[in-house]
């Protein structure tokens, strides 16, 4: 059997311009970088931006298990398959980011016959716009201790610094650290902190801006710090803004790439939807909507992170109304759920399936919370039983929901049409009546605990007295209005990663708070949640080599 580079690079690619001629992209809208990969010049936005849009469909799953889900996989062959069916259509995914790369998780561009290519480089530094984003930060961070070592003409107080810096890596030993040692010429000593590049509010601005003005007014609306007298202190104090929107120049700009079988895929914008909203661009995804009749995005991780954040944070802040969901689950992950130990789940096991897939409904109803449709797509193994796949076709139809299987991983587009027919059928129905979970008006306690008590099933919220303290400041200063973006484990509806399928009678323990403001989201640290992750004992790292010509092997 192939691994995925190897089915990666056995694929025939085509140039890009061609690519981007599928959807009416000329050679004046691209800027190349090489001959598979470009970035859309803003000039293409102003040239369709009056345009209809198409219908937006967006991919979600189940929460994690060790057992594999396939989101990716699935978003790029459901792609493929609308590209069969002579549907005008594009996919619009995140990034890689390195750490998951290094890590265990990872990378960005599918698998097996449903990958986006040139895989390779999309998942090593792509164009550079995770490297830009990462020194657009730390320059801010540069700019802060260098403010407060020539002068402090802010009377920043060096004990409420809250901007910290970056790096595109799993690297637990950075986590906390201390900067400024070495003597007066070295800065001031203080506490400082690293979290992973994709966390960064420099992410999140680079993916909820609108154009390059709109994301320097943003970058210097960031909070970087308090004074000695309580007063904030943002960006523009410290005239970081222009610089740093200079690095962030052709950044903001989306990725064209391609999947296996030259279908077009807009790339841009990081993951991480457990630490951060882990959505793609809002400039990415207005655009494919301008090019295409359908488009099909995703969110990070399961509903509870990433489709809560797509709608409750993107689709509030850019104005999209999605059409169709499709909730992503495999027959394995639900056993595993349901109790079954890792080792025994290509055992038929229809009692373990029924237990686990109480995670499925909940997932399905939280979707029906916004009023959109959901399909179901079952990434089908070959060790699923006929049993176990009629008793949850069973149990999807009972909640209202349809459902598909789909092998695309295997067949490629070929696997994907019954769920592509499903999901153009439910888009262009008209069932679609989206709306937000929480009005802009509520406090921000109160729209944390309903994302806790409708999205997650909890009882209630324990707040530390820190939090308690950062949401009065975060109040003080008029932020009340902004939307949530909860950082929770990815493993569980609650904040502890050990209970599987359904939790009850849980409460979520907010331990931090802290404001984004140039984002525009507030967010909350639960439980025992890392910004900054750590390499597993047997990182993928060990695996990747290239060889004396330059080929790349052992990425997945």
């Amino acid at each position: 059997m192939l691994s995925d580079i190897e089915i990666a690079q056995g694929c025939q690619m085509q140039p890009i311009r061609e690519v981007a001629a599928k959807v009416g992209l000329t050679e004046e809208d691209l800027e190349y970088y090489g001959k598979y990969k470009a970035k859309i010049s803003a000039d293409a936005w102003n040239r369709v931006k009056d345009r209809p849009d198409g219908k937006l469909i967006l991919v979600t799953a189940i929460n994690p298990t060790p057992a594999g889900e396939g989101k990716t996989t699935t978003t790029v062959g459901l792609g493929q398959a609308l590209d069969k069916l002579g549907k005008k259509s594009m996919i619009a995914l995140r990034e890689p980011s390195l750490g998951p790369v290094f890590g265990i998780k990872g990378g960005a561009a599918g698998g097996g016959y449903a990958q986006v290519v040139p895989m390779e480089d999309i998942n090593l530094h792509f164009t550079g716009d995770m490297h830009a984003i990462g020194a657009a930060n730390n320059l801010l961070c540069a700019m802060i201790d260098n403010h407060i070592q020539q002068g402090n003409e802010q009377n920043i107080d060096a004990r409420r610094v809250l901007f910290t810096r970056v790096v595109d890596m799993n690297d637990r030993a950075l986590r906390n650290i201390v900067v400024g040692m070495g003597g007066s010429m070295s800065g001031i000593p203080r506490e400082d902190h690293f979290m992973i590049t994709v966390a960064s509010e420099v992410m999140a601005i680079l993916c909820l801006s609108t154009d390059l003005l709109d994301l320097k007014r943003r970058c210097g609306d960031i909070l970087v710090a308090y004074r000695f007298d309580g007063s904030p202190v943002f960006a523009r104090d410290l005239k970081a803004e222009g610089a740093m929107a200079a690095l962030l120049r052709d950044a903001i700009k989306p990725n064209l790439v391609q999947t296996l079988t030259g279908s077009p895929c807009l790339m841009h914008g990081g993951p991480f939807a457990n630490i951060a909203h882990g959505c793609n661009s809002i400039s990415a995804t207005r655009l494919a909507l301008k090019l295409s009749d359908y488009v099909v995005t995703e969110a990070g991780f399961g509903a509870d992170l990433g489709a809560e954040k797509f709608f409750d944070i993107k689709c509030r802040k850019a104005g999209l109304h999605p059409d169709c969901v499709v909730i992503v689950a495999t027959i394995r992950a639900l056993k595993y759920n349901g109790g079954v130990a890792r080792a025994d789940l290509a055992k038929e096991d229809l009692d373990a399936l029924r237990r686990g897939s109480v995670n499925l409904q909940k997932h399905i109803e939280n979707i029906g919370k916004f009023g959109v449709p959901v399909v179901v797509a079952i990434n089908r193994f070959a060790t699923d039983t006929d049993a176990e796949l009629e008793q949850l076709r069973e149990e999807c139809e009972a909640l209202g929901a349809r459902y598909a299987l789909s092998e695309v991983f295997a067949k490629g587009a070929d696997g994907g049409i019954e769920l592509a027919n499903m999901v153009v059928e439910e888009a262009d129905s008209g069932k679609a009546n989206f709306h937000l979970l929480y009005d802009d008006d509520l406090s921000l306690e109160e729209k944390i605990e309903t994302i806790c008590r409708e999205i997650y099933g909890a009882n209630g919220v324990t707040y530390t007295p820190a939090a308690r303290k950062s949401l009065d400041n975060i109040t003080r200063l008029g932020y009340s209005n902004l939307p949530i973006c909860m950082a929770k484990t990815q493993y569980s509806l609650s904040d502890d990663p050990a209970k599987l399928g359904r939790p009850t009678d849980f409460r979520v323990n907010i331990r931090s708070v802290r404001v984004s403001a140039g984002a525009g989201f507030v967010v909350c640290e639960t439980g025992t949640i890392m910004t900054m992750p750590g390499l597993p004992k047997q990182p993928a790292a060990f695996n990747i080599d290239v060889d004396e010509d330059g080929r790349i092997t052992g990425l997945f």
